[in-house]
């Protein structure tokens, strides 16, 4: 099912990252009395299709189970935002700079829809097309949200998530935002591509979107 082979796909994306040290840029470590923790703990390395399917799903007729949902996990992250006056008295570097943001509300029942809505209105506002955007981050709240965000926008999958999503690497939640925005930074100064877009949803129906550009 498309659920599972989608959860998979998580878990598969961020091992290889993890092997590429794709995150090495993105992790200030940080030790405790256990060590430094240098690769996130929820990644399941042993992941298999027949694993996942075997979880049970939350309700008897339901589709959705812990194996398709996004882990539950502490964890911090940060950005510096600047603006172009900041930099030049600074004299700082700048990663990628903000071409659009925008808020949307929707249905607060069906709210994991808005990322849908949310992306559409930062892409019009840009004046661009989702085939203009390198690579995407959108929260894997559930393996659900990704793949209705891909059939709606017409999205390539390649670009999604390249790097594994919530589903592999958990939801912190308050440093979801600030996690995925680092990531897709990285991941397009890495590739050496320019657009990225990030879309999330947030409480009682609303979500975000932010298109950025590599610099």
């Amino acid at each position: 099912d498309q659920l599972d082979a989608y959860s998979l796909l998580s878990h598969r994306r961020a091992i290889a990252a993890v092997e590429a040290q794709s995150f090495a840029r993105e992790i200030l470590l940080i030790a405790d009395d256990q060590g430094e923790h240098k690769v996130d703990e929820g990644i399941r390395f042993d992941a298999s299709l027949e694993a996942i399917a075997g979880v049970r799903s939350f309700l008897p007729d339901g589709r959705l189970s812990a194996a398709s949902s996004s882990q539950i996990c502490d964890g911090a992250a940060g950005l510096l935002v600047a603006s172009e006056r900041a930099l030049r008295q600074h004299n700082l570097t700048p990663l990628a700079k903000v071409r659009q943001l925008t808020v949307c509300g929707g249905d607060p029942v069906i709210m994991l829809e808005t990322p849908i809505a949310a992306t559409e209105q930062a892409l019009a506002r840009a004046g661009l097309h989702i085939d203009d955007i390198d690579l995407f981050e959108v929260n894997e709240a559930f393996a659900s949200v990704p793949l209705a965000w891909l059939q709606a926008t017409g999205a390539n999958p390649d670009r999604l998530n390249v790097n594994g999503g919530a589903i592999a690497l958990g939801h912190p939640l308050g440093a979801t935002g600030a996690k995925l925005m680092s990531t897709l930074v990285h991941a397009l100064r890495a590739r050496q591509l320019k657009l990225g877009l990030q879309a999330m949803c947030e409480g009682g129906g609303l979500a975000n979107a932010t298109i950025i550009e590599a610099l």
